[in-house]
């Protein structure tokens, strides 16, 4: 107790203001500006994550839909070498009916499957909220 009053009065100026209120103030004003910072650095690093997810999702799309095109255009032709294989034992009507419904089972097939792997797809940024609830644990107990 003696040794702090010590200091107190060491650091009194000869005005009789305490510079110990200007340390606060500056200390205040590096928290605020630190704070301001911080906060800045969070926005940026969600806004990474949220850019490098979407890109990701960007090309992936383009090369699904660039295969997609591919596919479709020789699976028509698959499809015309069916019809006109099984016209050969069923009426040509009844050959294109049958590949049609094989065909569309297969579609709905594919669409399940393909929705069910768009739900389960992780896009959302993981770093960044675990950073800001820290950050927020942190200002709560300094605060308290």
């Amino acid at each position: 107790m003696a040794q702090r009053s010590a200091d107190v009065v060491r650091h009194a100026d000869p005005r009789g203001t305490d510079r110990n209120a200007d340390t606060v103030l500056g200390l205040l004003r590096r928290l605020t500006r630190e704070l301001s910072t911080l906060f800045r650095q969070e926005l940026a690093l969600a806004g990474a994550e949220i850019s490098r997810s979407l890109t990701a999702l960007l090309v992936s799309l383009v090369s699904v839909v660039s295969g997609g095109a591919v596919l479709y255009a020789g699976f028509l032709l698959l499809l015309v070498a069916a019809v006109c294989g099984l016209a050969y034992a069923l009426p040509l009507w009844l050959a294109a009916f049958a590949v049609g419904i094989a065909v569309m089972l297969v579609g709905c097939v594919l669409v399940v499957v393909g929705r069910n792997k768009l739900k389960s797809a992780d896009l959302l940024p993981t770093r960044s909220p675990r950073s800001l609830r820290r950050d927020k644990d942190v200002l709560t107990r300094s605060g308290s």
